[in-house]
């Protein structure tokens, strides 16, 4: 699962709340380490996810990101 770590707060929020095991997220890095290029953010998820979906053999990804004023947009892939 890779999801926007636009600031570490939000994502320590989202797992606890949403029962997440922070293991399972953004295994090679987020955004605070990758760094945080507002205008590519959603591509380098979902190419990301894309990428540990092939990488793995698994069935699904998961895209997750934050937007401005409270909103959020998520993105399932399923491996062909």
């Amino acid at each position: 699962m890779e999801m926007n770590e636009a600031f570490a707060a939000q994502v320590l929020a989202c797992c606890r709340d949403l029962g997440i095991d922070p293991a399972s997220l953004n295994r090679d890095g987020g955004a605070i380490a990758l760094g945080h290029p507002l205008g590519a953010t959603g591509a380098r998820l979902v190419g990301k996810a894309s990428s540990v979906l092939k990488r793995d053999g698994g069935r699904y990804g998961l895209a997750t990101q934050c937007i401005g004023g409270g909103q959020g947009i998520a993105m399932v892939l399923e491996a062909a």
